[in-house]
């Protein structure tokens, strides 16, 4: 028996090419969505690109047959529309609003023996349906499971025996070890576990210690075994994209700069380091700023300027100088800082770019974002999946850590989970206690 999507229109919003995710089963569309579609096309945000393009798509369908009755799609679904007056009153919910007319028709569909699942990624309009008895589930494409998200590294108890051959070899070889690329090994002594090594993955399969050459950027050094880790992938020219995550104060955003400003500066591997993330607000927006974009940017980047003003305060420029310092480096196109409303459409080649606050992005706005690295760019990522300001996102669904799963099994991608708080006492007890 085939099964009977009914959509709701946040999750053609989240994913413009949901209507074929959904195999030879027939996919509804209450004439409800196709209202609500028509108030976002006009938006500039990914959002408005979305829904124009769903309209681009049910455009093409209706040429094929009519939507009233239901249209073939090349998946061998099938993609029907139903209005309003088709559907009976009888679901006992306030007829105003909009899910519930998109809930009614999932309830009517049910009714005359349909097998209905009601998908949505709104949790109320889920807890709505399911409450009239409606099978009921958020849209699992682009989805992973954020407690089993990979880490980048694990624990593995050897001998002493092993421990020296790989500091004496530099390499070892352990059988039935299988590990992914870039994946990182804290080798902990069999008789005493608190006698660790750091190794990483390569791809031959063995096991080498981490470089020497990459413990410490711009003056910054590791104060953990995570952090140590994301500065050998932050400070490795082969390794092209990196994904770091983690709760406040773990050193996510410092950590990225400091590797972007060593390379970029002192190295001279890149031509420029952009930063950038995308303008969320926490808790109520503050409304309309004045000034030009870079005046309206400064209100949004300053997390970024703060750890600029400490990187720089470590090589011991003097006070006065460090806002200056700053504005240097934005003159002369060194350091740029840029807001993701303007990455659509440029090629990055031989740049140093940092994507912060990352859990606030789509899978598709990261794959948009990804997609502008041009020759010789470097791309790290930083995020915590459960601080998520954006309404559409969880931490199993946002383009961070949807990037994690997706690229882990690629040589070019390196990733890390960070635990630990080491932005101050205070902040290590308030991530874990409150």
């Amino acid at each position: 028996m085939k099964k009977t999507f009914v959509l709701d229109t946040n999750v053609l919003l989240h994913n413009s090419n949901c209507i074929e995710s959904f195999a030879d089963n027939v996919v509804v569309l209450p004439m409800a969505v196709i209202e609500e579609l028509d108030k976002f096309k006009s938006n500039n945000d990914e959002l408005g690109r979305n829904a124009r393009q769903v309209i681009r798509r049910l455009d093409r369908l209706r040429r094929i047959g009519r939507l009233g009755e239901g249209v073939p799609m090349e998946n061998g679904g099938i993609l029907r529309i139903i209005t309003d007056r088709e559907i009976p009153r009888d679901t006992g919910l306030d007829e105003e609003v909009v899910d519930n007319k998109i809930i009614r028709v999932a309830y009517h569909l049910k009714k005359t023996g349909q097998r209905v699942i009601f998908v949505s990624k709104d949790i109320n309009a889920r807890l709505k349906s399911d409450a009239l008895g409606i099978e009921t589930m958020d849209f699992e494409k682009q989805k992973v499971n954020f407690d089993d998200l990979f880490t980048g590294y694990r624990k593995l108890a050897v001998s002493r025996k092993q421990m020296d051959e790989l500091n004496q070899r530099g390499d070892l070889q352990i059988p039935n070890l299988e590990l992914l690329p870039n994946e990182f090994v804290v080798l902990a002594a069999e008789d005493d576990e608190n006698i660790t090594v750091l190794a990483r993955a390569q791809t031959s399969g063995a096991l080498a210690p981490l470089s020497s050459e990459r413990n410490s950027a711009w003056n910054i050094k590791a104060r953990s075994q995570e952090q140590r880790m994301a500065l050998e992938l932050l400070l490795d020219e082969k390794v092209s994209l990196v994904t770091l995550v983690g709760q406040a104060g773990t050193g996510k955003t410092l950590l990225a700069l400091a590797a972007g400003l060593e390379q970029t500066l002192k190295v001279k591997r890149y031509d420029k380091m952009l930063v950038s993330r995308p303008i969320m607000p926490l808790g109520k927006d503050i409304g309309f700023l004045p000034g030009d974009k870079d005046t309206k940017l400064q209100n949004w980047m300053q997390p970024i300027f703060d750890n600029l003003a400490y990187l720089i305060r470590a090589t011991g420029d003097p006070k006065h100088s460090i806002r200056e310092k700053i504005e240097r480096l934005q003159r002369d196109h060194i350091v740029e800082l840029e807001a993701l409303t303007y990455i659509r459409g440029r090629s990055i080649p031989k740049q140093y770019v940092i994507i912060d606050e990352a859990q606030n992005l789509t899978p598709h706005e990261v794959k948009t974002i990804i997609s502008r690295a041009g020759e010789g760019t470097k791309m790290v990522l930083t995020g915590d999946p459960s601080q998520i300001d954006n309404p559409y996102l969880d931490s199993n669904s946002n383009g961070l850590t949807y990037t994690v799963e997706r690229m882990k099994s690629m040589a070019l991608h390196g990733h890390v989970t960070l635990r630990k708080s080491e932005r101050s006492i205070l902040a290590a007890t308030a991530a874990e206690l409150l």
